[in-house]
């Protein structure tokens, strides 16, 4: 079969198949939209009456179910997504707090509006495909001799019908809408979807999600730094600040022997050398903990591979940047695969570990995998649950597939440019 066969074919079935969901959506969606509009307004005209207090919410809930139907549908249909933007009612909610809460929505007053739309303009976009590919079997029935029991003076469209010549030009002025039908029912059933997301859509409800997630990530942010500085402090004060104290206490008593008793003094002095040695290193390790110094001198794919080399699980990195991202960016993506590296070693039971490092379509992705037992999941108190919430500062996404018995692949991926 040829491409232009194959094209026709689907021109074809788009055709049938766009005529036969306007006709299903035009003859559902008119007597349940005139249904909607008609119960929403009695509902709402009795609350002052104390009526509506109690329908409303039941009458507007059926608004919310249909509008949401037709989303789907617009979604499944025809590709146009219409994202629900609905304010949340609390469930234990008295009617009076329901009715106004939902009254007090922008997106309850949408739906009303769209109502009236769907009855008229939506009902004729949907209706329009199943007419232009039936209509025509109308005008073949006479050219073929159906004109002989047709009362006089009857039109086919604006051909009037009186003998066999003008229904044969009936005929032809059928075969004109099934050509037209032909490329244009799958248009106009697009057109009807355009419209419906025209009326019903909002970026509101981009924008209150946005919002939403940026208020969680800010707050988790927050929480983050701070048990991040709590840590700092603990380990400066248990670990470094601790050895630097007993250093100085040595040097205090070294310098009372150092006349009285040279070999004691000696010995402290030894003792000094190796606590500042040993404060020293976990200063380092207190410092790489904030940000490794290869990170900031080399780059996210060097630091990694210095992270590999450290662990006792035998693992390849492989790095494709043609870049550097921004310092942010890069400490992030580094703990991320920092603690997947460490979870995949303390739990996964794995032998092998590959890190993949690269950067495409203004992402930034870490793939981590391991030939472990698998069973890794987001949440129950996981490590991989911190790792969203901090990529999720930076608008970044966390992917996990884990089924039991493995592998484990964790895929990190930050929205960035490179420099």
């Amino acid at each position: 079969m040829t491409t232009d066969m194959k094209s026709r074919d689907g021109r074809t079935r788009g055709m049938a198949k766009g005529a036969a969901r306007g006709l299903g959506l035009a003859l559902v969606s008119l007597p349940c939209a005139v249904l909607c509009f008609t119960l929403s307004l009695v509902s709402i005209a009795l609350i002052p009456i104390g009526i509506g207090i109690v329908t409303t919410p039941y009458v507007l809930t059926g608004v919310r179910t249909f509008a949401n139907r037709r989303r789907v549908l617009a979604a499944e249909w025809g590709g146009v997504r219409i994202p629900p933007a609905y304010r949340p009612i609390p469930k234990d909610a008295n009617p009076w707090a329901r009715t106004f809460g939902m009254l007090r929505d922008p997106a309850t007053w949408r739906d009303l509006g769209w109502l009236p739309v769907d009855m008229t303009a939506g009902f004729t976009t949907a209706l329009l495909p199943a007419v232009l590919l039936l209509y025509p079997l109308e005008g073949f029935a006479l050219a073929v001799g159906l004109w002989r029991v047709m009362p006089d003076g009857y039109w086919y469209g604006f051909v009037p019908v009186s003998d066999q010549t003008s229904a044969l030009g009936a005929g032809v002025l059928a075969l004109a809408l099934l050509f037209l039908a032909h490329f244009a029912a799958p248009r106009v059933l697009d057109a009807h979807y355009r419209l419906t997301r025209a009326v019903l859509g909002s970026n509101q409800g981009e924008l209150a999600e946005r919002v939403r997630v940026l208020t969680e990530t800010r707050r988790d942010a927050v929480d983050t730094s701070a048990a991040e500085l709590r840590r700092i402090e603990r380990d400066l004060h248990d670990g470094a600040q601790a050895r630097l104290v007993a250093v100085g206490m040595d040097l205090g008593t070294i310098e009372a022997l150092l006349d009285k008793d040279p070999a004691k003094a000696k010995e402290l002095i030894a003792q000094a050398r190796r606590s500042s040695v040993e404060a020293l290193s976990e200063l380092r390790e207190l410092v790489r903990g904030i940000h490794p110094p290869v990170l900031a001198e080399r780059g996210l794919g060097d630091a990694v591979r210095a992270l590999a080399l450290r662990l006792p699980v035998a693992t390849e990195v492989s790095v494709e940047l043609p870049g550097r991202a921004e310092a942010p960016v890069e400490s992030a993506a580094y703990f991320a695969v920092s603690e997947v590296l460490t979870n995949a070693v303390k739990h996964s039971g794995a032998d092998r570990i590959w890190v993949d490092l690269h950067h495409a379509g203004g992402h930034l992705r870490a793939t981590v995998t391991d030939n472990g037992k698998g069973g890794a999941v987001i949440g129950a108190g996981s490590g991989l649950t911190g790792v969203e919430r901090r990529l999720g500062t930076f608008d970044g996404v966390l992917a996990v597939s884990s089924p039991a018995g493995g592998p484990t692949m964790v895929t990190v991926e930050i929205p960035c440019a490179l420099s």
